[in-house]
């Protein structure tokens, strides 16, 4: 086990190679050495401590991949602050629940994506910001609040800039920050991770140096990751995959982070292909989206090796077709959630393609996984399906002001319990076979939707499919099929039920279909199954007049 804080590591991979690259935005030629982005992370540091962060103090970060996302991260780490990461698709009333419930001191925010304006949110939720002094923040509906940062160069009233910052942090000794540094331990909560909210309020994730840095190593480990790695990183830092799975694993390397600031597939093509990536990350539409890319054969693959496939079901054709078009041979799945940091298993680089494909593979070190029986708690046997439990470094220190919820979740042995159903094979390999609440109950049959989604994304038409239970007045609930079909292609709901004929039992055939451009995800790219059964609820009822 690695026991360094995540600010020991940064400090020992500078001191190891100071001139090797830590990250890179190939876009903009925006090029640091560990040297230079350590040195930036001092400066910031010494200007955050100037701004009166302090240890155990929660920092907001509302940004997607920009420069200087990692900066503040690494900077909070240095002080012994806690990064509270904030999904980039939260609206009004989104922000101001994790605001209130982080007990954020700062908030630190960009301009915004697409529809949403951060900083008008900001000013609307906090009136305040536009008549008090900066660093005397009073605010009435955030007590807690006393710092609003803009992570950039552009001036607003009642806001810091970061280099207003790093002007600050000019009148700080650095030995001061090094004596925080010296007392601060690898068991500290240093990241709060909200869990996306795909159901009810969302939860801060507590985690520590020891839970994060350990998993991102193990991680890496599993996929042979050197200090020569180049690893492409479109997926959003706000998340457990892009923190843990991504820098976690490149930074305990000492390797090279590819940054994209918002997934773009062109873009993620455009940099493989110039700074010779030998890794790339991504959920399974992030890959759909590259391999369909209409320029995809002007770029050159070939350096490619590895890389990871996570964050919802990875389709079998999905995996293969990757693994042959993009060169990514030794591409692995991990899984596990937010409260295990996030990884309890995952396939390996020698694996066969069909074990990887079908798989999450085993155990990384160090983590005991069960499968529980959810009515008994007993273990289950190799073969029989039961609720994936794990125990081991890897668990959170519980949910942020939740002891309840997180009592619920982990239980009197220690185990965390996932949520998840699956079987454990023969060979020692997981398969994940649906989620306990996401189980389709039609008329007293238990109905999974990955095994249905997995079955018919063979249909050569389909592009990508996600089920998810309906309501239906005489079922309860019926199996609905949410459909995106390649371009050009048609298909019927006739077609479907053809397929469906004699190859799997009658009553998990789908009886409502929706052909889509588009599933509702999350920030993070988790597709919102609770929404895909509002959407063809709410048809069944308004457009078809059933019940």
């Amino acid at each position: 086990m690695i026991e360094l804080t995540l600010n020991q590591l940064l400090r020992e991979k500078t001191k190891e190679n100071p001139s090797q690259e830590f990250m890179v935005y190939s876009d903009r030629d925006l090029r640091f050495t560990y040297a230079q982005f350590d040195k930036r992370v001092d400066d910031l540091a010494c200007g955050l401590h100037a701004l009166g962060v302090r240890k155990g103090d929660h920092l907001g970060i509302w940004a997607t991949n920009v420069p200087d996302w990692l900066t503040y991260m690494f900077a909070c780490a240095r002080l012994g602050a806690v990064a509270v990461t904030v999904n980039t698709s939260y609206k009004l009333h989104e922000l101001e629940y994790l605001v209130k419930q982080a007990d954020l001191t700062t908030l630190c925010l960009t301009d915004g994506i697409k529809d949403s304006n951060y900083v008008q949110m900001i000013k609307e939720l906090i009136p305040e910001l536009d008549y008090c002094e900066r660093g005397c923040l009073k605010s009435e509906r955030f007590p807690y609040l006393k710092n609003v940062v803009f992570m950039g160069p552009e001036k607003f009233r009642g806001l810091y800039s970061t280099p207003e910052i790093m002007l600050l942090g000019q009148h700080i000794d650095i030995d001061i920050i090094h004596k925080i540094e010296s007392e601060l331990t690898a068991d500290d909560v240093i990241n709060m991770q909200y869990t996306s909210g795909t159901t009810g309020f969302p939860k801060g994730v507590m985690l520590t140096s020891r839970n994060i840095v350990n998993n991102g190593f193990y991680i890496g480990e599993s996929m042979r990751y050197t200090s020569k790695e180049r690893v492409c990183l479109p997926v959003p830092l706000f998340h457990c995959f892009g923190i843990v799975l991504g820098v976690m694993a490149i930074l305990s390397h000492g390797a090279t982070h590819i940054m994209l600031e918002n997934f773009d597939p062109l873009l993620a093509l455009a940099s493989i292909h110039k700074e010779k990536c030998t890794a790339i990350y991504g959920v399974p539409t992030m890959f759909i989206s590259i391999i369909n890319h209409p320029m995809f054969d002007m770029f050159d693959m070939s350096s490619l090796r590895t890389g990871i496939m996570a964050g919802s079901g990875c389709p079998v054709e999905l995996l293969k077709t990757v693994m042959d078009k993009m060169n990514v041979k030794e591409i692995t799945s991990v899984y596990g959630l937010t409260e295990t940091s996030p990884g309890m298993t995952q396939s390996r680089w020698n694996q066969s393609a069909q074990v990887r494909a079908t798989t999450v593979g085993y155990e990384l070190p160090h983590v005991e996984v069960k499968v529980l029986d959810p009515e008994t708690n007993e273990e289950c046997p190799v073969g029989v399906q039961g609720e994936l439990c794990c125990r081991g470094y890897n668990i959170m220190k519980g949910y942020y002001k939740m002891p309840e919820a997180t009592a619920e979740i982990i239980d009197k042995d220690g185990f965390l319990h996932s949520g998840d159903l699956g079987v454990k094979g023969e060979d020692g390999n997981y398969r994940i076979t649906g989620r306990i609440k996401d189980m389709i109950i039609r008329g007293g049959e238990n109905i999974y939707p990955r095994e249905l989604e997995e079955f018919l994304i063979q249909m050569p038409q389909i592009r990508d499919i996600q089920v998810a239970a309906v309501k239906d007045k005489r079922y309860g609930e019926i199996t609905g099929a949410f459909i995106i079909l390649h371009e050009g292609e048609k298909l019927t709901e006739e077609d479907v039920i053809e397929f469906c004929r004699d190859k799997i039992a009658k009553f998990k055939w789908p009886q409502f279909f929706m052909f889509l451009d588009e599933f509702p995800m999350t920030g993070s790219g988790k597709i919102q199954k609770f929404k895909l059964t509002e959407m063809g609820t709410k048809y069944r009822k308004e457009v078809l007049g059933i019940e």
